[in-house]
């Protein structure tokens, strides 16, 4: 192992462990003969020395950026600024498969059998659009039925991808549907605020009858994340799978994208016209406060109802062409003024 590590030219620390008192730190020059430098005596159990290690350690790390950001070795750009995506879904759906073919190299263990993926897989892929970040997620299920500690923080990780994620890809069994289990961890992910593409994996197993029912489950069930885009593809045979990356840059350019106040007001006056609020409410006007996601304040002359802000809410996804990113709304009531 030795002369392996002196062939790849990188810095290499030589610790010696178990070196609990000083009784033993007289065998621990004895590695001077691996050529490797000199060794560092720790003990792991007890913590003994590695204070010094983690120094040596430090030493030898790359410099962080100019800016303090960490720079990814694989791309030499800062990480905060690779695109990140998630993949995410309950057990055995696709998602490993569906990560090595984005990836075209066998980088995640897929298997039959589900909870192969233990924890996140994460791999830089260069684009013409830039470096973009796959993060290939454990499965996800009930924590009720969680009955290992590993599964339970496998669960734990996949939910920190998701909230650290740029953009969120809810992988599904169309030869299975939409499940409960899809809905829950589909909230999960809208309430983490980025964007979501849905993507009906295993199309070429599933029969006419179930290709037909995946898309009204994805209206009727997931329809509060708006009209997402439902992809179908085949991760094995890699149907369908080009149309991925480009719904995934359309969604995160929308999570950006910055509406002009004329254009914004006038989706609002259609939406209005076709269908006026109840008892006499109506938006004055609006403007968008923040992106990121993008956020509406809309001044109205009273309280406007719940189900006819879900509607304006709609009317702005479409309008805008918002339809793969969260969109929030926020109403302040401005009552008109009557003229004496």
């Amino acid at each position: 192992v030795a002369a392996l590590l002196q062939r790849t030219g990188s810095p290499v620390l030589v610790v010696a462990n178990k070196v609990d008192d000083q009784v033993h730190e007289a065998g621990v020059w004895e590695l001077l003969g691996l050529g490797l430098g000199e060794p560092h005596p720790v003990s792991a159990l007890h913590g003994r020395g590695t204070g010094d290690m983690l120094d040596a350690l430090l030493a030898v790390l790359p410099d962080e950026a100019g800016d303090g950001s960490t720079v990814d070795p694989d791309t030499a750009v800062p990480r905060d600024e690779v695109l990140a995506v998630a993949l995410v879904g309950r057990p055995n759906v696709g998602k490993s498969t569906l990560f090595n073919r984005l990836l075209r190299e066998d980088r995640s263990v897929v298997h039959d059998e589900a909870g192969t993926t233990r924890d996140a897989v994460d791999t830089v892929v260069e684009t013409e659009d830039g470096p973009i970040r796959f993060i290939d997620t454990a499965g996800m299920r009930r924590r009720a039925r969680i009955d290992q500690s590993t599964e339970y923080y496998s669960l734990v990780r996949a939910l920190r991808a998701v909230d650290e994620a740029d953009v969120a890809v809810l992988v599904v069994d169309t030869t299975v549907g939409v499940t409960h289990q899809d809905q829950r961890l589909a909230e999960r992910v809208h309430l983490a605020g980025c964007p979501v593409v849905v993507v009906a994996n295993k199309w070429d197993l599933a029969d006419e009858e179930a290709r037909e029912t995946i898309a009204e489950q994805v209206d009727d069930r997931l329809g509060f994340l708006g009209g997402v885009e439902l992809l179908r593809a085949s991760a094995l045979s890699g149907r369908g799978i080009h149309r991925l990356l480009p719904t995934v840059l359309d969604a995160r350019d929308a999570y950006h994208r910055r509406i002009p106040t004329a254009e914004l007001n006038q989706v609002l006056r259609r939406a209005q016209a076709a269908t006026p609020a109840p008892a006499g409410g109506r938006v004055l006007y609006g403007t968008q406060g923040a992106t990121d996601p993008p956020t509406f304040t809309l001044f109205a002359n009273r309280r406007l109802p719940r189900t006819y802000l879900r509607y304006l809410e709609k009317q702005l996804r479409t309008g805008l062409g918002l339809e793969a990113t969260p969109v929030k709304l926020r109403v302040r009531v401005r009552p008109s003024r009557r003229r004496t």
